[in-house]
């Protein structure tokens, strides 16, 4: 999934830095781009291209595979979860139409979501990267790794942890523990940038 993701990032760089240059990009490469807009949740219609270009390279990059790992890990308890085993559905990822997914056992009163269902694991992964990469809970999450990739720092899931203050309800104790299963599991090799 990530490699799909450094697939599109590397086709849409060329296109922006053309953009920020003055210079047009063709109709099927803008075609292109806006699609990919669709994809990523970014509004492309009556905007400036290079504006378009800009939002989408916030988004459209790679989450660090540390940081895919210990979630999948916490968030399915180590693939046995019902979830996990049931739905394919590593990373507990809800969805609100009746019928969408896995009722949870202890869902609260007046709650209506439901644990999403995926028919395979590698779409429970897609699901999972273009949350980060799209809702706007997860926005800090792409600051920091906008931030690390103009620096020329690693992007890490160590660092970009701190963006997931909205997955749990419990969310600095989630960000802790996270951090604290990448780092027991030595799971951050010295770099993880594409």
């Amino acid at each position: 999934a990530n490699r799909r993701i450094r697939e599109e990032r590397a086709r849409l760089e060329p296109l922006v830095d053309a953009l920020l240059q003055g210079r047009d990009i063709d109709p099927d490469q803008w075609r292109w781009m806006r699609q990919l807009a669709r994809d990523y949740d970014v509004p492309a219609d009556n905007r400036a291209r290079v504006a378009v270009g800009l939002d989408l390279l916030r988004k459209v990059d790679v989450i660090p595979v540390s940081l895919v790992l210990a979630q999948a890990a916490k968030e399915s308890a180590w693939g046995t979860s019902r979830f996990a085993q049931e739905g394919n559905n590593l990373f507990g990822q809800h969805c609100f139409d009746e019928g969408c997914g896995i009722v949870p056992a202890h869902r609260g009163p007046g709650q209506h979501h439901e644990v999403q269902t995926f028919a395979t694991v590698q779409a429970s992964v897609r699901s999972y990267l273009h949350n980060l990469n799209t809702h706007p809970r997860y926005k800090r999450l792409r600051i920091i790794r906008q931030r690390l990739r103009a620096s020329g720092g690693p992007i890490t899931g160590l660092a970009l942890v701190r963006g997931l203050q909205f997955y749990s309800e419990r969310r600095e104790r989630y960000i802790a523990e996270v951090k604290q299963m990448i780092q027991n599991l030595d799971l951050s090799p010295r770099t993880e940038s594409p």
